[in-house]
């Protein structure tokens, strides 16, 4: 596979060389600006070997890099080794990030080439802004992959179907009312929407398009005068597309979106958000383009009652199903079989998809025992896959996408003889947990302004993790969904009543153990005081943690009372749908805790 990735570069350059560029970027994205994305669009993964889920492979004539976040600075190192692809941390010290690096090796007059349909209108900009001003040019319309990838996977071919609105709780017609209204007021007549979970949430259509994540491939054009969604029709049944017309919208090919959008009048307004629209369907657009944010993502965000009560119903169903996990992990260690990483990983897959609604994991399992544990967003393979023993930590984080609701939750647990060190780190980052799930904050408030909440017992011990706290979840969408977040970095969106985030401080010592400790959380009123509205947490992961790991003469008697009201909780919910010896390992696993 090593020497492939060095064929690959190598004749990537001859490209290169052929088009006068001195250097390409390829992203991990498609042309929706999507996270996950279909294998259509893996070019950097074929390029790089690098599976993770975010970082940007550049190449010049004589340099092949990788930049990459910490969630994969671990696995990036292993899987790049001896295939002449640099590693770059991201967020390190003396890091530079990708312009800047290509502003200083490059000569003057240098061309940069990349693919326009895979950055946005703002990144593009951005990039070409500040070549041009050190002396370089952007071009971006530099495309020369399925020359170097000829057996390149076609387009995701998966069915469009209609999510029922007894599970999403509005119309698509009253949707797209809102979303129209809200576009008219920033002056558009118009709406272009690229983001595929923001078309499969509008149009309340799914699809398998994209592995776990429920979207279909597609465009969406909004208009008062008749809306088209382009997709490739085959994957429109009759039902569908009755069911599309009657909400006012037609279907066209998905191939055929340049030559759509160069139709569009040319006095049409048409709103499109400049970091999620990809450069070329912006430069298509010209000056019919309105930059605005799309009002779509808050929308989402913010769950309806109908989503909330489902989303309750799927974390009861799902969290039996992880009951039931820890007793098999449990049973089989204790009884001398073999439990590897991708046994437990094939386990939960199993155990959810007996769940009623189930539709499919909501992202890979991450099951990493002891060191690998410590890689934030490991995967297991056939090759790093570890056997489990009756000693050290297991970090299990995983979820489900469910007709009504999606699910991620993580927990960390003891296979046995938990040590000071183990049980030291899991209490800090409880406590951690236990603060941002407690807290009450006013109207208004970001992430970004509860972040150090709950990392604040492990600053306290020159400890840290580099990863954000919370992401927001979809509703039977995009387990990772914005627009809030709860991080370091500054996201200006305010953390809003039916948005419902990820509570996941953590801690990873590399080579020894990592920790993690999820549920998700809704948003709800708290109270309303003459200094005005305030906010909670209300969470709605039901899983026990694991009570042996907890140190509790690191604990108030506060964080103690959180924990047995909340196993308690978990207890009440789960017991009447689980077996009598089920219900029994539960009643010990949520038995209150004592100093």
């Amino acid at each position: 596979m090593k020497t492939e990735i060095i064929n690959r570069i190598n004749a990537l350059r001859v490209f290169l060389a052929q088009g006068n560029v001195q250097a390409v970027i390829i992203p991990q994205t498609d042309p929706h600006q999507s996270e996950y994305i279909a294998a259509h669009w893996e070019v950097r993964r074929f390029l790089s070997g690098f599976t993770g889920s975010a970082g940007t492979l550049v190449v010049t004539a004589d340099k092949a890099l990788l930049w990459t976040d910490s969630r994969y600075f671990i696995q990036a190192a292993a899987q790049l080794q001896d295939t002449g692809i640099e590693l770059m941390k991201e967020g390190l010290p003396g890091t530079p990030d990708i312009i800047d690096y290509l502003i200083k090796v490059l000569p003057k007059g240098s061309r940069v080439g990349f693919d326009g349909w895979l950055f946005s209108v703002d990144s593009a900009a951005r990039i070409a802004a500040q070549l041009e001003k050190h002396g370089l040019e952007a071009v971006t319309d530099f495309d020369p992959v399925d020359a170097i990838w000829p057996e390149r996977p076609l387009l995701p071919q998966a069915p469009i179907f209609v999510h029922d609105i007894k599970y999403a709780g509005e119309s698509a017609s009253d949707k797209i009312a809102k979303i129209l209204a809200k576009a008219k007021e920033e002056g558009a007549d118009a709406v272009f929407i690229s983001a595929l979970d923001e078309i499969a949430w509008t149009l309340n259509i799914r699809s398998r398009d994209v592995k776990c994540n429920p979207v279909a491939t597609a465009y969406l054009l909004l208009s008062p005068q008749g809306s088209t969604l382009l997709t490739d029709p085959a994957k429109v049944d009759d039902i569908t597309r009755a069911y599309l017309n009657d909400n006012g919208v037609k279907v066209e090919p998905y191939a055929t979106i340049a030559d759509f959008l160069a139709a569009l009048p040319a006095d049409a307004k048409v709103l499109a958000q400049p970091d999620k629209t990809s450069h070329a369907a912006g430069k298509i657009l010209g000056g019919r383009l309105v930059k605005a944010g799309s009002p779509v993502p808050m929308l989402k965000a913010c769950k309806n009652d109908i989503q909330v009560s489902g989303t309750r119903a799927a974390m009861e169903r799902d969290g039996v199903a992880m009951v039931r996990a820890l007793m098999e992990i449990e049973r089989g260690l204790k009884a001398g079989e073999k439990m590897t990483e991708i046994t437990i990983s094939d386990l939960l897959t199993d155990l959810r998809s007996k769940q009623d609604l189930y539709f499919d994991n909501s992202f890979d399992t991450i099951a990493g025992f002891r060191d690998h544990g410590a890689i934030v967003h490991y995967t297991a393979t056939e090759a790093t896959d570890v056997e489990l023993q009756p000693d050290g930590l297991l970090l299990i984080d995983s979820g489900a996408q469910y007709l009504d609701g999606t699910t991620d939750i993580t927990r960390t647990i003891s296979l046995g003889n938990p040590t000071d060190l183990q049980r030291h780190d899991f209490t800090l980052v409880m406590k951690g947990h236990i603060a941002l799930g407690s807290m009450i904050f006013p109207a208004g408030t970001t992430g970004h302004q509860l972040d150090a909440i709950a990392r604040q017992f492990l600053w306290q011990e020159g400890l840290s993790y580099l990863h954000g706290t919370g992401h927001g979840v979809g509703h039977f969408l995009n387990v990772h969904e914005g627009p809030q977040s709860i991080r370091l970095n500054h996201v200006p969106t305010p953390l809003t009543p039916g948005m419902i985030t990820s509570n996941e401080p953590g801690l990873y010592r590399e080579g020894v153990h990592g920790i993690r400790c999820e549920n998700l959380v809704l948003t709800v009123p708290a109270m309303t005081t003459e200094f005005g509205e305030f906010l909670r947490f209300e969470t709605l992961t039901l899983c026990p943690f694991d009570r042996s790991l907890f140190d509790t003469s690191l604990m108030t008697d506060e964080e103690i009372a959180w924990v047995n009201a909340y196993h308690a909780e978990v207890r009440e919910r789960l017991t009447p749908m689980l077996t009598a010896d089920e219900a029994a390992w539960l009643a010990v696993a949520t038995a209150p805790l004592r100093r």
